[in-house]
This record gives structure tokens, sequence and C-alpha cells, in this order.
């Protein structure tokens, strides 16, 4: 059975291109996470003896000095675990060298949009994750994005919030609380997952990453997080009060991915659209704005670990053409 992988610099995904096995594994690798321990892992518990894909997007973790660096120590340690693996890379093709890490830095977006462009035909491809948003425009059987995060950036097609890991204070500068508006502290307070975890979007489950405080997961504990987001407790603020704060939250990260969704659709002329990831809820939120149909590929389960589920699809589909 044809596996995929895709190796983030927080969470490392697989599943086959069956369907049958789908796993998230939170791995931070700025912290020396053990990836060859994660990925052996990954070996003992998806069916063996199909070929392997990956695709890579850890690059960027600050433990490594460039780009490169980090490709290199990725793709040696894959190979460590699954010599025979191939990787992805953003031209459309599996590469077995992949000595130009330009090729391969943050290519699984481009294996999602691909393989959705596959399914869905002329389709704007919508992925939030924990992390980061892509807004992947796919025309004619393809994605038509530009190729780096630096000219997504540039594009509308990444915006680097998610549903779990970012950072209130990056997008709410000030809020309005009991009628006055008070600026934010700039400090890891509190995180989206805060917000969406006490506003009903997510479970204590899908809170998958670390909180900002090291404690607990639960609506309380990211009220009291979000409360210090303007410097108070929960003897300070009311229920009510938080609430607010984590909806201004939402709010403010729903209009810029409204805005970014409108001008690539626009771009582009798309009038549908395909989502995933784990905050499909918030694509969900921002389409019906827009008033746009979409499809959610494929289920909820998989919708999570889409990129390596992609890339276990194309990798198929490409042994099957050789």
């Amino acid at each position: 059975m044809t596996l995929g992988i895709d190796i983030g610099g927080a969470n490392t995904k697989a599943a086959t291109a069956d369907g049958r096995y789908a796993a998230s594994i939170y791995l931070p690798l700025w912290r020396d996470a053990d990836l060859r321990g994660t990925l052996e892992r990954i070996r003992r518990e998806a069916p063996a003896g199909g070929p392997v894909g990956i695709t890579i997007t850890g690059e960027l973790a600050d433990c490594y000095p460039t780009k490169k660096d980090g490709i290199d120590h990725i793709s040696r340690v894959a190979r460590s675990v699954f010599p025979d693996a191939v990787f992805y890379g953003s031209d459309g093709h599996f590469h077995t060298d992949t000595a130009d890490s330009r090729l391969f830095s943050a290519a699984n977006w481009s294996a999602s949009a691909r393989y959705a462009g596959q399914v869905h035909g002329d389709v704007l491809f919508v992925d939030i994750g924990s992390t980061t948003t892509d807004i992947i425009p796919v025309v004619g059987g393809g994605p038509r994005a530009g190729r780096t995060d630096f000219e997504r950036l540039t594009r509308g097609e990444l915006i680097y919030a998610g549903a779990l890991r970012t950072n209130l204070a990056a997008l709410l500068r000030s809020v309005r609380v009991r009628g006055l508006e008070a600026r934010t502290a700039s400090e890891l307070f509190a995180i989206t997952g805060d917000a969406y975890l006490l506003l009903g979007r997510i479970t204590p489950d899908d809170y998958t990453c670390d909180t900002p405080d090291g404690c607990g997961k639960s609506p309380e504990d990211a009220a009291r997080r979000i409360a210090r987001l303007v410097c108070c407790d929960l003897s300070e603020l009311s229920a009510g009060d938080v609430r607010e704060i984590a909806q201004q939250a939402h709010r403010r990260q729903l209009d810029d991915l409204v805005g970014a969704l409108r001008a690539v659709a626009g771009k582009h002329g798309l009038k549908r659209a395909a989502i995933c990831g784990l905050g499909a809820f918030l694509a969900r939120d921002g389409l019906g704005e827009l008033e746009m149909p979409f499809a959610q590929v494929p289920d909820a389960r998989l919708s999570r670990v889409f990129p390596a589920y992609a890339v276990a699809r194309l990798l198929e589909v490409n042994n099957d053409a050789a």
C-alpha cells in the first residue's frame, strides 16, 4: 500500500492511498524532536510493503540555519527509515535526489492542490491547518500559485495564521472590552486554539499543540490565557468579556481570510472551492460570507492529513502509469 508522509515543522502527518491509515503527530522540530523515532512509529503502524512518498515543510523551523540545512537533515533522517522513499517537488514530480533544496521546500501545498485539481477540476483550494492557511488557485489541472512561500505571501496565497498556533496578539493589536478600546500585550499569552476552544469550534482533543503557559486545555484554562491578553485574570474579567475577546479574534482572522479568498478567486475567475484541514471550519465561515460553493476533501479524518494523503494518491497514480 502506497504511503504518503508530510514532515512539517510542528506536525508530521501520514496516510495511505486507500485512506485506511491516517495519523497526525505533534512534533515541534525546533525542540530537537525525535523525527527518526516518529518515522519509525509510522513505519510500524502503517501497512508495510508499498512505495513511500514524502513532502517536506519543516525546513523553515528555526533549528536550521538555512532551508537547505533543513531539507538535507530531514531527507537524510527520512531515508534512514525509508531507504527507497521518493520526495515530492513543487514541480509536480517525485525525486530521489533532494540536492536542489528549493524544489522541496514547503512543497506540500503543491501536492494537495494538484490532487484536488484531479478530483474537482478548476477550483480554489483552501487548506487551513494549525499554523498556516494555503489559498491555491487550481486551473487546468494544476496549481497556479507562487512557487515559494515568499512569493505566495506576496500574492495572498499564503496567510501565516491557523486554527491553533497563531499568537492572538499577532491578530489583535487592540480589543473592545466593556465598551473600551484596550491595546493588547505583545506576549505569547494566548493562541487561536484558546479562542476556538472557548467558542466551541474545536475540542480539547483537537488542541494538539502545546499551550502557551504549559497548563491545561479546558475552556477555563483557555479563558485564563485569553484574559492575560489585556493583562487581566478571571477575577477581573467576566466569562462574557473573555468570550467577546475570542469572538474579536475570530472576526479579525476571518476578515483577513475573506479578503484573500475574494482576491485570489477573482484573479483566476474561480467560482467554487475545495477545503481541508483542522481549520476547515474557518474556510466554511469565509466561503459562506462570499456565498461560494465548496466541497470538503475528502472526509474530516483525512482532511486533517490531506497533504500526506495527496502525496500517497499522486505517487500511486505515478507508479501505475510507469
